[in-house]
């Protein structure tokens, strides 16, 4: 079934809190991408990265962009979140160690929905790996 991109379900979306602070950490530090972290010590939460200073995995699931910045989690992940849309906010508190929000009293925090019925067959596709953003 082909779908025409006005009709696409984004996997991945952002709150205006989220594009904002997004705007503000790549003004400081270059483009940006986000992976959501598989637990440990900064719980399952998604991690901002300057592109520079993350390698992606070849595995690494890209489910979209939210404010220009790719956004992965691991294959396992994904089959955990694959029937959600996941929903990328701002809240108080202190950002994951290693994400760039750190030391603002802020940090990203990923919300979910499950998908409608009618929404299966227009998810916007995946990709495998580090996609080419150069431009």
């Amino acid at each position: 079934m082909t779908v025409d991109a006005a009709s696409t379900v984004p996997r991945v979306t952002c709150t205006r809190a989220a594009e904002d602070l997004i705007l503000t950490l790549r003004a400081e530090h270059g483009p940006l991408l986000f992976h959501q972290s598989g637990g440990c010590c900064d719980g399952s939460s998604p991690m901002c990265y300057a592109q520079s200073d993350f390698i992606v995995g070849d595995r690494d699931v890209c489910l979209g962009m939210i404010a220009d910045a790719p956004f992965y989690m691991s294959p396992s992940q994904f089959e955990y979140w694959q029937h959600t849309q996941l929903i990328i906010d701002v809240v108080p508190g202190r950002g994951g160690m290693f994400s760039l929000e750190n030391g603002r009293e802020v940090r990203f925090l990923t919300r979910s929905r499950l998908y409608e019925a009618d929404e299966s067959d227009r998810l916007s596709p995946i990709t495998t790996g580090a996609l080419d953003l150069a431009q």
